[in-house]
C-alpha cells in the first residue's frame, strides 16, 4: 500500500507542466527563474524516487509532465509572438530540448540516491522500506 502511495505522489508532483511553466516565465517576465525552479524540483523529486527505489515512476512522471506541457504549448502557439520569442528553434523544439536535457541531472540524482542507499545498507544492514 505504501508503495502505491509513493508512486502516486511522485507522479502527481511530476504532473505539473514544469517546462511549459518555465517557458511561460521566460516569455512573460524575461526571467530564467522558471528554468531554475524546474531544475531544482525535478532533481529533488528524482532523488526522492531513487531513495525509495521508484525510478520508473520518475520517468513516467516526466512523460506526463512533457505531454501536459506540450498540450499547453500547443494552445499558445497560435500567438505569433510566443513562437517567435523562442526563435531560432521555436517553442515546440525548445520544449523537447529542455525536457530531454532535464533528464540528465535527474539521472545523476537517481544514481546518487541509489549509491547512498547502497552505502547505508552496507554499513547498517537495514533494507529500506518500500
Amino acid at each position: 500500500m505504501k508503495k502505491v502511495v509513493v508512486y502516486s505522489l511522485i507522479i502527481c508532483l511530476f504532473s505539473f507542466p514544469y517546462v511549459y511553466f518555465s517557458m511561460s516565465q521566460d516569455y512573460n517576465e524575461s526571467s530564467m527563474n522558471g528554468y531554475l525552479l524546474l531544475l531544482v524540483i525535478s532533481i529533488i523529486l528524482a532523488f526522492f524516487g531513487g531513495m525509495t527505489n521508484n525510478s520508473r515512476t520518475v520517468f513516467i512522471g516526466n512523460a506526463v509532465s512533457f505531454f501536459i506541457s506540450y498540450y499547453f504549448n500547443s494552445k499558445m502557439i497560435n500567438i505569433d509572438s510566443w513562437d517567435g520569442y523562442f526563435k531560432p528553434i521555436g517553442s515546440i523544439r525548445l520544449l523537447v530540448v529542455v525536457s530531454v536535457l532535464n533528464l540528465i541531472p535527474q539521472l545523476m540524482a537517481i544514481k546518487f540516491a541509489k549509491s547512498l542507499n547502497k552505502k547505508r545498507i552496507d554499513t547498517t544492514g537495514i533494507l529500506s522500506k518500500e
